[in-house]
């Protein structure tokens, strides 16, 4: 579908490369020769709103300036780019330019535009699948599922959210065109799909969005038949409910599916595995919901079927558990439970080679970061955080629990050993 000319504009592209979205609004509300008070009916907030949103450089609520951008008509590749932090070695305001044929907004060029702006962070790409959800894109057919859901899962492990965020609606639009042959392999790996937007979406804490994306996991782990894909679905959906705050249903949902898991017989290494996964799962849920008693005792049943499993997990396995994740996990459940003496003994002996991925070995630090926070050390917090950051800086960046402690450690303490080398890796990539 053709471009209006106005985007093609010197103007529009300037302030897209000067990364001002208010004043690309505003460039499309005059265009359309609407006042502030019609934009503001047809997006349901206040002139002086609409105001604020068109004058400001900070982005205070994306969600409404999306929905403004959409009614005023900017096109996704225009508004992606006004979303995306200033390049370190180039002026903000940099010229831009283009053909109107570059500018059109075909399937195609909207793909390669996600791709190549990755760096706009998790919340612009965000949108971007948000339309993937909404209605599901045209087949790419860009290649075996089976190899570039591995790829998206590797990006997972290393903790790059946002090139996996970029390539999510491609796999979710390939994985639904291959679940159209009916076979419950095509159906369970459509479900797998899913499975892993909700994974990442929960880090970034976009919890509506995750159980949007954990329920369709299921729906089509249910319509598969396996048993692996369910328990993958519904663990991710036990942590959404989790998240918000609906704890008792959570511990049921993993419950019946570790159940369910352990009637299959549990004969090979990742059924295995997945069941270990889920113990530890349903271990921290019911310390959350402040269930002391069953979070131990799940802890220690996790522990037991893990004995079983190697410590070198093999690739491609869709529950990465092994006995140094379950001690990682029992850390997890001593700081739930509000013990955090007893989270840092559980995690003084692990080290970060004992885990394969860069996602764990992040989890490590931040996970004993959060211990020593709650038993007021500033500086082996800050210490633990920025292990984290070097191990996966997408794990203390763009998880808001974690981003908020380093917050707190800048606010409170900011003369504390390494909080200010923190707090700077930190904000000059987030900010």
């Amino acid at each position: 579908m053709p471009v209006d000319p106005l985007w093609n504009s010197t103007t529009a592209l300037e302030l897209a490369a000067q990364r001002r979205p208010g004043a690309l609004i505003r460039l499309g509300r005059q265009h359309r020769a609407w006042t502030l008070a019609v934009l503001g009916d047809r997006i349901g907030c206040s002139p002086a709103t609409v105001s604020r949103l068109e004058r400001r450089t900070r982005i205070v609520d994306l969600t409404l300036v999306h929905r403004a951008a959409l009614e005023v008509g900017v096109p996704r590749h225009v508004l992606t780019t006004s979303l995306a932090p200033h390049p370190a070695s180039a002026p903000a305001a940099t010229r831009v330019t283009a053909s109107p044929r570059d500018a059109e907004e075909d399937p195609m060029r909207r793909r390669t535009l996600l791709t190549a702006t990755a760096a706009a962070g998790p919340a612009a790409l965000l949108m971007g699948l948000d339309d993937a959800l909404a209605s599901t894109p045209a087949p790419t057919g860009a290649g075996p599922l089976d190899s570039r859901l591995a790829g998206a899962r590797a990006l997972y492990d290393k903790g790059a959210h946002a090139p996996l965020l970029a390539g999510l609606p491609d796999l979710i639009a390939d994985a639904h065109s291959a679940a159209a042959s009916r076979q419950s392999l095509d159906q369970a790996r459509l479900s797998a799909v899913y499975s892993l937007a909700s994974a990442v979406l929960l880090k970034l804490g976009s919890y509506d969005r995750a159980r949007l994306t954990a329920d369709r996991a299921r729906t089509w782990a249910e319509v598969s038949g396996s048993p692996l894909a369910a328990a993958a679905a519904a663990r991710e959906l036990a942590i959404v409910l989790r998240h918000q705050e609906h704890h008792g249903a959570a511990q049921r949902l993993m419950s019946s599916a570790a159940a369910d898991l352990e009637a299959t017989g549990l004969r090979t290494d990742a059924t295995a595995a997945a069941y270990a996964q889920m113990l530890c799962t349903l271990a921290y849920t019911a310390a959350r919901g402040g269930h002391r008693t069953e979070a131990l005792a799940m802890t220690e049943e996790a522990r037991r079927a893990a004995r079983r499993l190697p410590q070198a997990v093999p690739q491609g396995r869709l529950f990465t558990i092994s006995p140094a994740a379950v001690d990682l996990y029992t850390v997890g459940v001593h700081w739930a439970l509000g013990d955090a003496g007893a989270a840092l003994d559980a995690g003084k002996n692990l080290r970060p080679d004992q885990f394969p991925t860069a996602e764990r070995r992040a989890r490590l630090g931040t996970d004993m970061a959060r211990a020593w926070w709650a038993w007021q050390r500033p500086e082996q917090t800050a210490r633990a955080l920025l292990d984290a950051y070097r191990a996966s800086p997408g794990e203390v960046r763009d998880r808001p629990a974690i981003r908020s402690i380093v917050n707190e450690l800048a606010e409170r303490h900011p003369r504390t050993s390494g909080v200010r080398e923190l707090h700077l890796a930190v904000t000059s990539v987030s900010s």
